[in-house]
C-alpha cells in the first residue's frame, strides 16, 4: 500500500455515502474508514462486486492470529528502517486517519504481544516474562546487547545493520522493572562471552542497571555509557556510528570503592543489626562459641571420612527449615538428590533408612515435610562435576530466595580444575567466588572439606585425632576465607558403641566472636539417624597423640 498520497476522498462504495472519508495510497489503492471498505486500483470506478472489508490492521482489538497478519512498517521518526522491523517481526496497526497508531512487539517466538498504543499506552496479549528478540539468537556468541525497551532495541540492531549489513544479537527488557525476564533467561544470557547493558541513563534506568549487574554477574557486564537518555535519542540525534562507539566503549562495572563517614556509620548499623541464628541444640557445643550462623559468612566443617560431616549438615537443614521461614540451597556432589531426600525425610521420621526399609507411603510423610513447602532447592550435578557452572547455581539459587546454601564438598568441587586451572589455583578462585557470593546477596554457606592425610605414626582422624587447620587439605585460601571452622572427629575403630557414636567437637576458627577451644560434641543414634548432645564435662584431650 505504501504512504496514503491523497486524503478526505468520497467513498467509491454507494451504500457508504461518506464524502470524506476514503485515503488513496501511492500504489493507487485507496480503503475507506467509513465503511471499513478496501478498493483494488481502480480510480474513479466503483467495483461494488470487489469491495471488501479491511483489513486486520485497522481493527482496534485483535488476536494472536490478527497480529501475524498486520504489516510491517518501518518508523521514519525513530531512525528504523522496515528492514529492522521485518527481522523482529514487529507488527503495526494504524489509525481512522491512515496512520500508525499501535505497535505490537513479538515476544516468546510470537505467542505474546506487547501492544503500544502510540505515544505510550502499553497492554499485553499473553502478558511474557520473556526478553524481546530473544528468539531471533542463539546462545554462546561473543557479546550480547541487553536494552530497556524494544525500540531501544530496534536503534541498537538499525545501527549494527548499517555498519555491518548484519544484525548482532541485542534484545530489550520489555521494562526497567522487568528484571524476572533477565532471571528466567540467566543461563542463555551469561552463555555470551560479554554482555553489554545499553539501560536509559534516568534513575529508573540506573536502578535496573544495578539490579541486571547482580543477577546476570558482575564477570559478564559491562556499562554502555550514553550522551542522550536512550539508545534510540542517540541514533536519532547522532547517527549509528555514534550509538554503536557507546556499545564498543562499554567498560567493565567498577563498584565505588571510598565510603564517607554517613556511609560508614550505615554499614556499621546495618551490621550491628545483623540477626544470628542459632544452630541445633545438638550442637550446643558449637552455639557456646560462635553464637549462630550469620548472613555473608562461610562455616567450614572438617572431619575424617565417616566422622558425620554430612550427617551435621542435615541436622542444621532441618532446623533452619523448623525454625525459619527461609530456602535453602544444598549442593551435595557425593549422593543423588534422591539419596539426600531420602535420608532428610528419614530424620524427620525419626527413623534410619539405612537400619530399615521405610514404607514409602510413611516415607511420604516425612518427604512432605521436608520439602512440602518448596523451601528446599538441590542441585542434580548428574555426576558432571563443574565448578563455574556450579557456582552459578548457587548464585541462581540466591537470586530466588535462599539464605543458607550447604555445599559437600569443596574436595571434589575443584578436583576435575577449574577455567583450565587445578590444585591451589583452582581452589582460590573458587574461595574467592564464593566470598564474593556471600557478600553481594548475602547469604550463609555451611561448606566441607576433606583432611589431609595423617602423618604416618600416630592416630588417624577416623580413630578419633581431632584435625587442625593445617590438617585442611588444598590451598591455605580456605582457611583464610572461611569465618568458622569447626573441627570434630569420632573413632570409628573403638570397641564400645557409645564410643563409636560420639562426635567430639572443637572450634579452630571464629572471626565473630574470637572464641576457639573444645567444645561439647554430638552423639550419633543410629536407630534415628539422628544426633543428640553430650552434657559430659568437655575434655581438651580425646585421644593421646
Amino acid at each position: 500500500m505504501g504512504k496514503i498520497v491523497v486524503r478526505n476522498q468520497p467513498c467509491l462504495s454507494k451504500e457508504c455515502g461518506s464524502h470524506d472519508a476514503r485515503q488513496i495510497y501511492e500504489d493507487g489503492t485507496s480503503f475507506c474508514f467509513s465503511c471499513q471498505s478496501f478498493f483494488p486500483k481502480q480510480e474513479g470506478e466503483v467495483i461494488e462486486q470487489q469491495s471488501q472489508k479491511a483489513p486486520n490492521f485497522f481493527k482496534p482489538k485483535v488476536s494472536i492470529e490478527e497480529i501475524k497478519e498486520l504489516p510491517v512498517r518501518g518508523f521514519k521518526e525513530r531512525k528504523i528502517t522496515k528492514n529492522v522491523t521485518e527481522f523482529f517481526d514487529v507488527k503495526v496497526s494504524y489509525s481512522d486517519s491512515g496512520e500508525i497508531d499501535t505497535h505490537y512487539y513479538p515476544y516468546d517466538n510470537n505467542k505474546s504481544y506487547k501492544i503500544r498504543k502510540l505515544p505510550k499506552d502499553f497492554s499485553w496479549l499473553n502478558k511474557s516474562n520473556g526478553l524481546f528478540g530473544q528468539s531471533k539468537f542463539n546462545g554462546g556468541g561473543k557479546r550480547l546487547i541487553i536494552t530497556e525497551g524494544e525500540i531501544d532495541a530496534l536503534s541498537i540492531a538499525q545501527a549494527s545493520l548499517d555498519k555491518y549489513s548484519k544484525i548482532y544479537p541485542v534484545v530489550g527488557m520489555s521494562s526497567a522493572v522487568m528484571s524476572k525476564s533477565l532471571l528466567e533467561n540467566r543461563e542463555w544470557i551469561r552463555s555470551f562471552n560479554e554482555v553489554v547493558l545499553c539501560l536509559d541513563s534516568d534513575e529508573a534506568g540506573q536502578k535496573a542497571t544495578e539490579e541486571a549487574i547482580k543477577i546476570i554477574g558482575i564477570d559478564k557486564v559491562k556499562i554502555a555509557k550514553l550522551p542522550c537518555k536512550d539508545p534510540n535519542e542517540v541514533l536519532v540525534k547522532f547517527d549509528s556510528n555514534r550509538l554503536l562507539q557507546c556499545v564498543f566503549d562499554a567498560a567493565p562495572y567498577v563498584p565505588a570503592g571510598i565510603i564517607n563517614k554517613d556511609a560508614l556509620w550505615e554499614a556499621l548499623q546495618s551490621y550491628n543489626s545483623i540477626e544470628s541464628v542459632p544452630y541445633p541444640n545438638c550442637l550446643e557445643g558449637v552455639n557456646s562459641k560462635l553464637k549462630g550462623m550469620r548472613p555473608g559468612e562461610i562455616a567450614l566443617f572438617i572431619s575424617g571420612t565417616g566422622s558425620g560431616k554430612s550427617t551435621v549438615l542435615r541436622e542444621i537443614m532441618l532446623h533452619l527449615l523448623e525454625n525459619t521461614k527461609d530456602k535453602i540451597g544444598v549442593i551435595s556432589l557425593e549422593e543423588a538428590p534422591a539419596e539426600t531426600a531420602r535420608k532428610l525425610a528419614g530424620m524427620v521420621l525419626q527413623k534410619n533408612p539405612a537400619k530399615e526399609e521405610i514404607p514409602l507411603d510413611e516415607l511420604k510423610v516425612g518427604f512432605d515435610k521436608v520439602f512440602g513447602e518448596d523451601r528446599v532447592v538441590l542441585l542434580d550435578h548428574q555426576g558432571s562435576i563443574n565448578d563455574s557452572s556450579i557456582v552459578d547455581q548457587l548464585e541462581y539459587m540466591c537470586l530466588i530466595g535462599c539464605k543458607y546454601l550447604f555445599i559437600d564438598h569443596i574436595t571434589i568441587l575443584v578436583s576435575e580444575g577449574v577455567e583450565n586451572l587445578t590444585g591451589n589455583e583452582a581452589q582460590d578462585k573458587v574461595m574467592n567466588d564464593l566470598l564474593r557470593l556471600v557478600k553481594r546477596h548475602p547469604v550463609w554457606i555451611g561448606l566441607v572439606s576433606h583432611l589431609r592425610k595423617a602423618p604416618g605414626g600416630g592416630k588417624s582422624f577416623e580413630e578419633g585425632k581431632l584435625p587442625s587447620i593445617d590438617d585442611i587439605r588444598g590451598s591455605g585460601s580456605i582457611k583464610q576465607i572461611s569465618f568458622d571452622i569447626i573441627s570434630f572427629a569420632r573413632n570409628l575403630t573403638a570397641d564400645h558403641e557409645t564410643e563409636r557414636n560420639t562426635i567430639k567437637m572443637r572450634i579452630l576458627k571464629s572471626r565473630h566472636t574470637g572464641l576457639t577451644g573444645t567444645v561439647k560434641g554430638a552423639r550419633y543414634v543410629y536407630d534415628t539417624g539422628r544426633l543428640i548432645g553430650v552434657q559430659e564435662d568437655v575434655s581438651e584431650d580425646f585421644v593421646s597423640l
